[in-house]
């Protein structure tokens, strides 16, 4: 695994998205939690290919802005950026664009972690 790695996730903003179906707000755009789960999805995403079988990677913690409202029929990409890696834990730059207009800022935490020890523990 190296820094720098990356990925892109796309959407389209649809009911099942919107702020008013997540219940995050009371109209139909682009729900801020809709962003956040799709900027952690380019961040797993990102790494998958570099990790050995049996592993996976578990979000931790994100810190974003969500800086402008997107409408029904937008296309959204996040794209994840690896910027750092400590042992386990993995993170990543992360920004979301509704075209080309920045609509989400932020970064990320993920950890590595066996995906079988970690559903026994649940």
């Amino acid at each position: 695994m190296e820094i720098g790695l990356t990925y892109t996730s796309t959407t389209t903003v649809c009911q099942a998205n919107t702020a008013r179906t997540l219940g995050s707000g009371d109209m139909d755009v682009f729900a801020t939690p809709a962003m956040v789960a799709l900027m952690e999805n380019a961040a797993m995403n990102a790494v998958a290919p570099a990790l050995t079988e049996g592993q996976t990677t578990v979000g931790t913690q994100v810190e974003t802005s969500h800086i402008k409202a997107s409408a029904l029929g937008a296309t959204i990409t996040a794209t994840a950026t690896l910027t750092a890696i400590e042992g386990r834990k993995l993170s990543f730059a992360v920004e979301a664009h509704d075209g080309t207009t920045l609509i989400g800022s932020g970064t990320h935490t993920r950890f590595i972690v066996d995906r079988d020890r970690f559903l026994a523990k649940l």
